[in-house]
C-alpha cells in the first residue's frame, strides 16, 4: 500500500465537483494549462481520497470530511462561518463553535465506529476530546481548509475523582486535536473543553487565533499545574481508530467502553 503524502495547498483545495466516476473509478480532474488530465483514484479513506499524480511514484490528499454526505455537518459549519472570508477567519470560528455547542465528556468513551463519525457527535452534543478532534477537522475541511489529526499523551491533574477512579490513572492516551494548515504553516488546536466546563474547573478557554497553536494550558488561573503533555503520538490524515480504541483498552482495560449511569460530577454539574 502507497504511503500517502501531503500535496500542496492547492491540491487541499481541490473542489470536490471535479471527481468524476469513469468506467467505475473515481477520477480526479486537474486542470493543467488549457488541458484537463484524469488522475485516477488509487485508494480511498474516510477522511480523504488518496490519487495518483505521476503513475504510483506519488499520490495526493484530497480531503472529504467524514460522512461529508451528512446534511448536518455541512449546514452547521456554513452557518458559523457566516461571512467569514479568509482561512484564518473561518478557522477561529469554526473552532470555537465546535470548542462550546460540543459539551466534552470524557464518559462518552466508545467503541463503536459510528461514534466517530462527525454528524452522530453534533446530533448527540457531546463527546470527548477525539469525537470533537473529528467534527472540528471534519468542518475545517467542509470549509475548504487542510486540516489533519493529532495526538498525544497528556496528565490531567484536575481530574476528578469519579473519572480517576474509572480510569485508574490521570494519564489520557490518544488526546486527540486537530492539525490545521492557515497561512502556509500547520497549527494545532485543541477544541476539547468548552467555555462551560472550563468555568467549572478555573480554567480560561482556550481560544484559536489562527497565529499560533491553541493547546491545553499548562496551568490553571490559581497557577496549580493543570495539563502536561507526556508523548506524542503523531499526525494522520484519516482518523486511526483501531489504534485509538487498543491503546485505550491497553490503558484502561475493556471496562473503559462499558455504558454507564451518567456520574454526578463537575462534568455534568
Amino acid at each position: 500500500m502507497m504511503s500517502p503524502c501531503l500535496p500542496d495547498e492547492k491540491s487541499w483545495k481541490k473542489p470536490l465537483s471535479s471527481l468524476t466516476k469513469k468506467d467505475g473509478v473515481l477520477h480526479l480532474a486537474q486542470v493543467k494549462g488549457s488541458v484537463t488530465v484524469n488522475l485516477p483514484v488509487v485508494q480511498q479513506l474516510a477522511g480523504g481520497l488518496i490519487v495518483s499524480r505521476t503513475g504510483n511514484s506519488t499520490v495526493a490528499v484530497v480531503p472529504t470530511p467524514r460522512d461529508i454526505s451528512g446534511a448536518v455537518l455541512v449546514s452547521t459549519g456554513a452557518s458559523k462561518i457566516g461571512n467569514a472570508t479568509t482561512d484564518k477567519d473561518k478557522a477561529r470560528r469554526l473552532f470555537t463553535a465546535v470548542r462550546d455547542a460540543i459539551r466534552y465528556d470524557p464518559y462518552t468513551v466508545s467503541n463503536d465506529p459510528e461514534h466517530y463519525r462527525a454528524s452522530h457527535v453534533i446530533e448527540s452534543g457531546r463527546g470527548y476530546c477525539v469525537p470533537k478532534a473529528v467534527v472540528l477537522t471534519a468542518a475545517f475541511r467542509a470549509a475548504g481548509i487542510p486540516a489533519r489529526f493529532g495526538f498525544a499523551d497528556v496528565r490531567n491533574h484536575l481530574q476528578t475523582g469519579t473519572l480517576r477512579e474509572l480510569m485508574g490513572t490521570d494519564v489520557f492516551v490518544y488526546h486527540g486535536y486537530s492539525h490545521v494548515y492557515i497561512d502556509g504553516r500547520w497549527l494545532k488546536a485543541t477544541p476539547a473543553f468548552n467555555s462551560e466546563l472550563c468555568a467549572r474547573f478555573g480554567v480560561a478557554p482556550i481560544d484559536f487565533t489562527g497565529d499560533s497553536d491553541a493547546l491545553l494550558h499548562a496551568h490553571s488561573a490559581d497557577g496549580s499545574t493543570h495539563m502536561e503533555y507526556v508523548r506524542e503520538r503523531g499526525t494522520y490524515n484519516d482518523l486511526p481508530l483501531d489504534n485509538i480504541l487498543a491503546a485505550l483498552k491497553q490503558a484502561y482495560g475493556p471496562l473503559i467502553f462499558t455504558q454507564r449511569a451518567t456520574p454526578l460530577d463537575a462534568f455534568h454539574a
